[in-house]
């Protein structure tokens, strides 16, 4: 592990792809990593792109990363998508629809596939924007899913999240549903060379009046046409004061990241360890199980029993958590 940090940082794009396989499979000491790269994470914008199934996130993406090679900025692309049933992997695999920069070496486009978590947003993903960032990227975009109210989840990861939306008839109304008005910090509408497209901008800005504006942070709602680059560069000027606007504030948001971060690292790792000791049981616990699988004992009161007495179980959840974690 310490030979591929040091190439990545020296450049490489294979040792950074093979860490970000390392982490999203969880095949190395995760909480290792993190802490050897902790004094070199420079904290570089990350964005991300949400909406509807439709609304043109990956070409909408593909024009962010062509406005901001065209500044000589290098950036990082993370497309989160449905997995695999079987294999756990990214299936619709959207940076086909980025092939304009898949040769550009200031370029990164990686799928990762959501692996059914809440949110579209894989465990890993703020793990794979930190290595983005100590790879030497400066700005990292996040596209999801695009599946309804579980994009909340992009909120635990990305500075700045904007929601697009394309003008046809219900997409107010589901913005509402979805609970998009609250994640959103910019609004993009989409193919605003379709009918209803004013109509929509102007809905949604009377809908954000009801909106709380606790953060001092006014919503804007823009129009574009992705497909021919036209508003893409009003948008990107919006990126930029959300994030200086973030810096100069206390940036609450960042603190609730943080937060969420502390609380996924602890459920994973006791899920990890809660799998490894069921797989592998001993003493009380698997005496449990013989009970349950053998002799039809109800698991119900078997569960029970346990938790009323958690001390042998804890004590084996414990010891696999050390040999884990290496404490």
């Amino acid at each position: 592990m310490h030979d591929l940090i040091t190439r990545m940082k020296a450049g490489s794009r294979y040792a950074l792809a093979r860490l970000i396989s390392a982490v999203e499979n969880r095949s190395i000491d995760v909480l290792g990593l993190m802490a050897q790269l902790r004094g070199d994470i420079r904290h570089i914008p990350s964005v991300g792109i949400t909406g509807p199934p439709g609304a043109g996130k990956s070409t909408f993406v593909d024009q962010l990363i062509a406005h901001y090679r065209s500044r000589e900025l290098k950036v990082g692309v993370i497309a989160v998508d449905p997995s695999s049933p079987f294999s756990g992997g990214a299936i619709l695999g959207d940076r086909v629809r980025m092939q304009s920069h898949a040769l550009d070496p200031g370029v990164f486009i990686r799928s990762l596939g959501s692996r059914g978590h809440f949110g579209g947003l894989t465990l890993s993903t703020s793990e794979v924007i930190k290595l983005l960032d100590v790879a030497g990227y400066d700005i990292v975009l996040i596209e999801t899913v695009g599946v309804g109210q579980s994009e909340f989840g992009i909120m635990n990861v990305a500075d700045t999240v904007v929601v697009l939306l394309v003008p046809e008839s219900g997409d107010t109304i589901q913005t509402l549903k979805a609970g998009l008005l609250e994640v959103a910090d910019i609004f993009v509408v989409n193919k605003a060379d379709r009918d209803g497209a004013h109509r929509i901008q102007v809905e949604l800005r009377n809908m954000l009046q009801l909106r709380p504006d606790d953060d001092g942070w006014s919503v804007p709602v823009m129009k574009c046409i992705a497909l021919r680059g036209e508003g893409i560069e009003a948008v990107t000027s919006k990126i930029a004061a959300h994030h200086a606007f973030l810096k100069a504030s206390e940036n609450v948001r960042g603190a609730q990241q943080r937060r969420r971060v502390f609380e996924a690292i602890v459920q994973d790792a006791m899920s990890a360890s809660l799998r490894d000791v069921f797989s592998s049981p001993s003493g009380e616990l698997r005496e449990r199980l013989l009970q349950i699988e053998t002799k039809g004992t109800d698991p119900y009161g078997e569960a029970v029993a346990m938790l009323r007495n958690p001390n042998a179980f804890l004590e084996l959840i414990a010891l696999n958590l050390q040999a884990r974690t290496g404490c």
